[in-house]
Formats: structure tokens, sequence, C-alpha cells
């Protein structure tokens, strides 16, 4: 996805299984095929969409990764069988900036709701 997420600038018609094996760290050695499973999947899960580009597949990602984690918290507070303590035992690991990032964040929700 990382790298999916830094072509997206650079390529807005997506990037294909090469592109991404070729941009991954060089002390990564991972097959093409690999690769190309790995993003099938992403695909089928709808984390990436995909078009055909002659033979080949271009992949970008569905949403952004602020998108993504959003919704991963999401499902995790869903999993959760009990919400309030999950939501507390997040937030007393929290930083103070990360408190005040929250803060912030709650007061620009209510003002959109009104």
């Amino acid at each position: 996805m990382e790298q999916l997420w830094e072509a997206s600038g650079r390529r807005p018609e997506g990037a294909s299984v090469r592109d991404v094996l070729e941009a991954l760290p060089a002390d990564r050695s991972l097959a093409y095929t690999t690769v190309m499973t790995v993003l099938d999947r992403l695909s089928k899960k709808g984390l990436v969409t995909r078009e055909r580009d002659g033979r080949a597949w271009r992949y970008t990602p569905a949403g952004t990764r602020e998108s993504l984690t959003a919704e991963t918290m999401r499902a995790s507070l869903g999993d959760a069988s009990d919400r309030r303590a999950t939501l507390l035992h997040f937030l007393d690991g929290a930083t103070p900036e990360e408190l005040d990032d929250l803060r912030a964040a709650l007061a620009e929700v209510e003002q959109r709701r009104g």
C-alpha cells in the first residue's frame, strides 16, 4: 500500500506489479509473483482498484492512508465487546499531543454537525 500511495502522485494512472516491485527497498528480495499475489488480494478486499493495461494490470489505492486507518479503527472498535473500555485503554496510553489532536478533531466534527 505504501508504494501505491507514494506512486499515486507520480502515476495517477496506477502502478504495475513491476513498478511496485522496483520501488521496494533493495534489501527486500521478493519475487514478482509474490507482489502480484499481494496486489491481487488487496484488490479482492477492495483496498486497491485495478485496470487492465494491455496484458498487465495497473493498481491504484482505493482510499487514502487516513481513510484506511479510520476504517481499521472502526473495525477494531466494532469487534470490541466493551467499546467504552477499549477507548479508555487506548486513551490511557495517549500522549498529551495526541489528546490535543483528539480534542481538536472532536471540536471540528461537532462544528460540522452543527
